[in-house]
């Protein structure tokens, strides 16, 4: 059942301030080539008793939202206005990453790095960076010496069965879930404690996968 957001009139606040602040980061990325056209979704954490978290919308341009393309869900993922749009189909994967990590804000980027990357190396079912100065922009690392190694799963439409899975790694492979994973030929999902922190873990390992990618003989 539902939760209806009259419950919470004390949230609306944070509700225009969270969607503001994804307005302004979906044109960043979008100018990036993080998230082109209508690739990418976004989410902040509203409430965590009962959890309430704002998402953009399944389908919205990411270079130009607006407040009608956010919609409220509870920890089903189901929105708690009837007549708000229908939220990202990933919706789920960014409910885990609150429930199991803490995240604050989840930020889905599609860059060409993130997507190419996630395919070269998918047969190990990680990437390894390490040496890499702008490591310490991660939280928790505070030397270049050091790697951290990106989970990357296999692409599935099933987004129910495909967040249990990411729910499982979570909890069997949190060393190397704490910042970010990538999803073959898709792109990154990167989280942090709040929308600050997210944003930063997005700047920094799309920075390290150009890099790496470079490195390793792309142009």
């Amino acid at each position: 059942m539902s939760l209806s957001l009259a419950q919470f009139p004390q949230i609306q606040s944070k509700i225009d301030e969270a969607a503001g602040e994804l307005i302004s980061l979906g044109k960043f990325y979008h100018q990036r080539g993080w998230c082109m056209g209508t690739s990418g979704n976004f989410s902040v954490v509203l409430e965590t008793e009962p959890l309430l978290m704002l998402v953009t919308a399944s389908g919205r341009d990411k270079s130009s939202l607006t407040r009608s393309d956010f919609t409220v869900v509870d920890q089903h993922g189901m929105a708690v206005m009837p007549d708000a749009p229908k939220p990202s189909a990933e919706t789920l994967l960014h409910i885990t990453a609150a429930q199991q990590a803490g995240a604050g804000a989840v930020l889905h980027t599609h860059s060409v790095w993130s997507t190419v990357l996630s395919q070269r190396h998918f047969d190990r079912g990680y990437l390894d960076i390490e040496g890499f100065e702008m490591l310490k922009g991660l939280s928790g690392i505070t030397t270049h010496e050091t790697k951290v190694s990106v989970p990357i799963f296999d692409n599935a439409q099933d987004i129910t069965e495909f967040s249990k899975l990411v729910s499982g790694r979570f909890k069997e492979d949190a060393g190397n879930m704490r910042h970010s994973y990538m999803i073959r030929k898709h792109g990154m999902h990167c989280w942090g404690k709040d929308l600050s922190e997210a944003k930063r873990h997005v700047e920094i390992m799309e920075f390290l996968l150009e890099a790496v990618g470079r490195l390793e003989g792309g142009q």
